[in-house]
């Protein structure tokens, strides 16, 4: 027995662990910009994704496995996009512009709160054992993960948001021949995160926003040791 209780002690589960978080993670973070895609366009005219059950926070009805893999793995991927009908806008060009800005724009406010918590619980955390590190280690993630999210998706290569952007202001002729390659792109967009010939790049633009807005975790410190 003391035998197996020196083994289980002496396991890293430092692997295992980052891996659990990523997913719980990013699972957290592709729900919140689905679910963001389908309520602002709800809000805005469209009740496909209503109807088709994807205003929920339920993650399995938002998931691309391939997409979690991805996130998992490269810290950049996606889920599986939220049907949506621009024609029931009342103006389709701007519906779908505002519709898909809100699954980024959400993922930013992700980042944010998980910064300001990680400022603001990192004083009575820190110390805190396996558990209190774990929390602290968990908003870490969600804030790297959920910026991590939000500036892939705004590559205007379809299908992600960036392109239902670009749109806007396109000619329909033009964005009717842009989406030609939407079934493309998003195996373009694997070889080349995979690859990290823009996996880099973007690593780099997430690492520089992190920095950017770090100021909150630091005002949440500040916060916290007021009331300690």
């Amino acid at each position: 027995m003391n035998h197996w209780g020196s083994v289980w002690q002496g396991l890293d589960w430092s692997v295992p662990l980052e891996l659990l978080f990523s997913a719980a993670a990013s699972l957290l973070c592709i729900t919140l910009h689905e679910l963001s895609h389908g309520y602002v366009a709800w809000k805005l005219g469209d009740p496909t994704a209503k109807e088709q059950g994807r205003l929920t926070l339920n993650p399995l009805r938002h998931i691309d496995w391939l997409g979690l893999v991805m996130m998992i793995a490269f810290k950049f991927g996606w889920a599986k996009p939220v049907p949506v009908n621009m024609y029931r806008f009342h103006n389709p060009k701007k519906g779908m512009a505002l519709t898909a800005l809100a699954g980024p724009v959400s993922n930013v406010l992700l980042t944010c709160l998980a910064l300001f918590l990680y400022g603001l619980t990192y004083a009575f955390l820190s110390r805190g054992g396996l558990v209190a590190n774990g929390v602290l280690e968990m908003l870490g993630t969600i804030a790297y993960l959920s910026l991590a999210l939000a500036v892939f998706n705004i590559i205007p290569i379809p299908p992600l948001d960036g392109s239902k952007v670009l749109f806007s202001f396109l000619s329909q002729q033009n964005y009717n021949r842009l989406m030609r390659y939407e079934r493309y792109g998003m195996l373009l967009l694997l070889l080349l995160v995979a690859t990290r010939v823009l996996g880099a790049p973007l690593s780099s633009a997430v690492s520089w926003g992190i920095g950017r807005l770090f100021f909150l975790a630091e005002w949440g410190a500040r916060i916290a040791g007021g009331l300690a």
